[in-house]
């Protein structure tokens, strides 16, 4: 297959995409405001960089401050600590943004692009809104839409079918093991982003970001089946 323009699909395939770590190199800062809300509260942070990784905040919640938290308690916890990291990350958008993912959204613009993520809402808008990409994206799918998050694969299911694009023809991006799952649950084709330059699990192609020279090279032998 001859590519039109670099980093270009074929046509019949879509490109779905989570968000933290994926679309928004933004991990390191979750991370850093889990610790930094946790420390209100005495409650350990040990291992919170694995530990919140492609989880939906509830359970985050959950597993952080134990099972005796009621429901009203733990969302005004998940809420805080998202409002907090909105905060640190106001102004730093487009410097954390994942490199190459603007060269890759504009040369496939014309395929079915999508977001299936366990972000808040109010994450997915300010990153979506606030870095102007908003419009690339013909669906946009949180944890709250549907009724079991990553690792199940229901968010990624509603992504496909409001894309009208089989899963098998959908070209998934995630970073944490959770993503990946769900992703291969779906049926999707499953690229890992590791910014460490690791071997993600389960997934047909590891890259470091979108600049990485093997994702083109790997693109460009993706049919429509």
């Amino acid at each position: 297959m001859i590519l039109n323009e670099p980093l270009t699909a074929a046509a019949g395939l879509a490109l779905v995409f989570d968000m933290d770590g994926v679309i928004l190199d933004s991990n390191f800062l979750h991370a850093k405001v889990w610790r930094e809300y946790l420390q209100r509260f005495n409650v350990s942070a040990d291992g919170i960089d694995t530990r919140m990784q492609g989880k939906r905040n509830d359970d985050i919640v959950r597993e952080l401050f134990g099972g005796d938290l009621s429901q009203e308690e733990i969302l005004a916890h998940g809420s805080r600590k998202e409002a907090l990291f909105r905060q640190h990350m106001a102004g730093q958008l487009e410097e954390n943004l994942m490199p190459g993912l603007r060269t890759l959204l504009g040369s496939n613009r014309h395929l079915p692009l999508g977001v299936g993520t366990n972000a808040e809402p109010a994450n997915i808008d300010m990153v979506l809104d606030g870095a102007s990409l908003r419009h690339f994206f013909r669906a946009v799918v949180d944890g709250d839409q549907v009724s079991k998050p990553k690792p199940s694969p229901d968010i990624y299911l509603r992504v496909a079918t409001l894309l009208e694009v089989a899963p098998r023809n959908c070209i998934v991006f995630e970073d944490s093991p959770s993503g990946i799952a769900a992703a291969r649950a779906m049926g999707g084709r499953v690229v890992g982003v590791c910014r460490k330059g690791c071997q993600l699990p389960g997934t047909e192609l590891s890259i470091r970001d979108f600049a990485d020279p093997a994702l083109a090279n790997w693109l460009s032998v993706q049919e429509h089946v």
